[in-house]
């Protein structure tokens, strides 16, 4: 879950307001666009309007869930797989090309089970991995080190550091603001904000005692009026 939340802090904040937005209403999806209506809000987006782009996402969330149906079995929480495959179906809308003459279903179809995948991929990976916080010594002055401190990096990614601190610091203040303390708790928990540790709404149902749906209730009442405080904050 960390690495879902990385990959949307990564995006703009108007993607992450989208995806905010998406989460929380993961069991009603509208229908899809007919031919003729994709064709005009691609034309839309291509010329510049987000909103097209908002619609185009919004009304191919059924294919989302489709997709994600194929991976029930990996022992993922499957509002993390939609919200997942959702990432890769706005990679999909916005990196889109007409003239290569694929169906945008087709195109977002690849993204949404590169995305999923490369998640799971990561996930497992990661786990048996050293991670670059490890530390691995101290330096001359007695600071402890890790492996990121000696590798090095190149000027895009630390722009690119600097870009995701940010936007992290942003959501966090928001989160002080404007969210209760247990609402704040399930949002760290659930993401791996504190300890880059993700938890199941199970997990974190028996850590405070209460039951997984509320646990969903909370997180998604949290998710709520984060996307409409972040929104605002846009308009």
């Amino acid at each position: 879950m960390f690495i879902l939340f990385y990959s949307i802090i990564s995006t703009t904040i108007s993607d992450l307001l989208l995806l905010f937005g998406y989460v929380q209403n993961v069991n009603s999806f509208p229908q899809p666009l007919s031919t003729e209506e994709e064709q005009y809000y691609l034309g839309l987006y291509k010329n510049g309007n987000e909103d097209a782009k908002n619609i185009l996402v919004e009304r191919n969330l059924r294919l989302v869930a489709h997709i994600v149906k194929k991976y029930g079995n990996t022992g993922r929480d499957i509002d993390d797989l939609i919200s997942i495959g959702t990432i890769g179906l706005i990679k999909a809308i916005i990196t889109f090309n007409e003239a290569k003459g694929t169906r945008l279903a087709t195109y977002a179809a690849r993204c949404i089970d590169n995305e999923i995948l490369m998640t799971i991929r990561a996930s497992k990976k990661s786990k048996t991995e050293v991670s670059l916080q490890d530390p691995i010594g101290v330096d001359k002055e007695g600071n402890e080190i890790s492996l990121i401190d000696i590798l090095g990096t190149e000027a895009d990614a630390i722009v690119d550091q600097v870009e995701l601190k940010i936007q992290t610091k942003k959501l966090y203040q928001k989160m002080e603001a404007i969210l209760k303390k247990r609402e704040k708790l399930v949002i760290e928990l659930r993401y791996g904000l504190s300890t880059g540790i993700s938890k199941t709404q199970r997990e974190i149902a028996e850590m405070l005692g209460i039951s997984r749906s509320y646990v969903s209730r909370i997180e998604k009442r949290a998710i709520r009026k984060l996307y409409k405080e972040l929104n605002n904050d846009n308009i």
